[in-house]
């Protein structure tokens, strides 16, 4: 059986290859100078209930060590692939609560396990464009949760001085330790979701979501006194 296979299988491997790379992680979030802005916004918005987080994949891997989960609980969604499984079992270690998402699964009843949790209380925090891209062009699931929601739509990134690039479809971006970096929430500005939308509406709404991720992305950019990236 491949590596591949044996992750998408098995929970232990999964958990083994997710301590591995969360404490790498840890490391590089403690020894990292970051600059942050934007989370007292989160935090005030939290206060009146769960929120929509939705970033580019390519600036996803720190999200978990960012989110204030001692101010609100999020449930993000990852899919059965090597890196969503990793990835899920990293949330799990910083305390948030994922969601594995079945490609099996209809639309609507992933939909309804979604609105199951936003009724609890629990944030949602996805990606724009993944788990398969293409890269930095938002897909249709962020949008039917918002408009399915109502939820405030929170975009986050991060960048730092010392990173690499995988040579991934995303060209995602894995920081290096003792570098200066910087971490952003910001309101997406200007979205009115709901359930009734034309298709032009919905479109608008797609230009809108991708132009405050890429700001938000350029944002810390240059907070983190780095060159602007996907």
């Amino acid at each position: 059986m491949s590596l591949r296979k044996r992750i998408e299988t098995s929970e232990f491997l999964a958990a083994l290859l997710a301590r591995i790379a969360g404490g790498y992680l840890a490391f590089c979030n403690r020894t990292t100078s970051w600059q942050v802005e934007g989370l007292d916004d989160l935090k005030t918005a939290l206060d009146g209930g769960p929120v929509l987080l939705v970033m580019w994949h390519s600036r996803s891997v720190m999200g978990a060590l960012h989110w204030p989960v001692d101010a609100a609980p999020l449930s993000s969604l990852y899919d059965k692939s090597p890196i969503g499984r990793v990835s899920g079992a990293l949330q799990r270690r910083v305390g948030l609560q994922p969601m594995e998402m079945s490609r099996k699964l209809s639309n609507r009843a992933a939909s309804r396990t979604v609105l199951r949790r936003v009724k609890e209380g629990v944030s949602i925090g996805m990606t724009g464009d993944g788990p398969l891209g293409p890269a930095l062009l938002v897909k249709d699931a962020p949008l039917e949760w918002a408009r399915a929601t109502g939820l405030p739509v929170f975009c986050y990134a991060f960048s730092t001085s010392k990173s690499r690039r995988l040579s991934s479809w995303d060209q995602m971006m894995v920081p290096k330790p003792f570098g200066n970096g910087a971490y952003v929430f910001r309101r997406a500005g200007g979205l009115s979701a709901s359930r009734k939308m034309t298709d032009d509406e919905i479109e608008m709404l797609r230009r809108n979501l991708q132009h405050a991720l890429t700001d938000a992305a350029h944002r810390a950019d240059a907070l983190a006194g780095v060159a602007p990236g996907p």
